[in-house]
């Protein structure tokens, strides 16, 4: 991916290093508890603030977290996540001003260890994630290591992939989509929200791609086996090849990213065809 050199955004803000000690209730669950229940979302794709809410009515306790120091050698790649922030804010402001629309853009949260957000707090193993609340992406630079070497995903339009689809989730919530999926989750079955997160997992992926289309055609960012980097990611991250992992078998009701092939096809089918109509991943009774 071409990168070195171009415009780093300004909305990138670091709060790498600093330390997080205070008492908090974060939906009455703090520390490694909350960490799990997070992890299920985040990770998995469901709005963190509708799983906080669970705990509500149980007991606060101190959360008391101090962010280690910052990596040897991540400038160079806060560089490189400002320089993608900035090619997504460029792509998403053009497409918004032709649909008659304005684009707020929006920060991106560099982290080491543990963050608070307006989700709640968390620890660096949710992995990347974007809190509708407040309307941030989060990411620890440490993900993209991980990336690597447990997802079996490397390369810089990896990493790209990541935050395009976290500023996918962005997108949807400017949209209104976030908001009406939350509300149609709250009054449905488990298996339907399942397959409602799903419906929002693939389109961010091929809102991801759509970026990837936008980019490549208005500033040629793309170098041979960039795409192939950004599928490998996206295969790598579906739920039936996690749940291989994790559990030794695949449990496609329990699905909430949707599976490998499925977030290739939608990161592929945003790429191909570059516009907001390929990337209706909804039934016609959905939204």
């Amino acid at each position: 991916m071409r990168w070195k050199g171009e415009r780093q955004s300004g909305n990138v803000e670091d709060r790498r290093g600093m330390s997080i000690s205070r008492g908090a209730k974060v939906g009455g669950i703090s520390g490694l508890g909350l960490v799990a229940l997070v992890v299920v979302g985040l990770f998995l794709g469901i709005d963190p603030t509708v799983l906080l809410q669970v705990g509500e009515n149980l007991p606060s306790s101190s959360v008391s977290t101090e962010q280690s120091a910052r990596p040897a050698g991540s400038d160079d790649m806060r560089n490189f996540v400002a320089v993608v922030l900035a090619e997504t804010e460029d792509v998403w402001n053009e497409t918004f001003q032709k649909e008659g629309r304005a684009y707020v853009e929006p920060k991106l949260v560099l982290f080491s260890g543990a963050v608070e957000s307006a989700c709640g707090m968390a620890e660096s193993a949710v992995g990347p994630f974007y809190c509708p609340a407040d309307q941030k992406v989060y990411l620890d630079l440490v993900f993209f290591e991980e990336l690597h070497s447990r997802f079996g995903a490397p390369g810089d339009f990896a990493q790209a992939y990541v935050i395009a689809h976290e500023v996918g989730h962005h997108v949807q919530t400017l949209l209104g989509i976030t908001q009406k999926v939350t509300e149609l989750q709250a009054r449905a079955s488990a298996t339907e929200r399942n397959r409602l997160s799903v419906m929002v997992e693939l389109q961010a992926d091929c809102l991801a791609g759509m970026w990837a289309h936008q980019a490549q055609k208005n500033r040629n960012i793309l170098e041979a086996g960039d795409i192939e980097e950004g599928l490998n990611a996206a295969s790598a991250v579906g739920d039936d090849r996690i749940q291989k992992r994790t559990k030794g078998y695949v449990v496609p009701d329990g699905f909430t990213h949707g599976s490998s092939a499925q977030r290739v096809t939608w990161f592929k089918r945003g790429f191909e065809e570059g516009n907001f109509q390929a990337c209706n991943t909804f039934n016609a009774d959905d939204l």
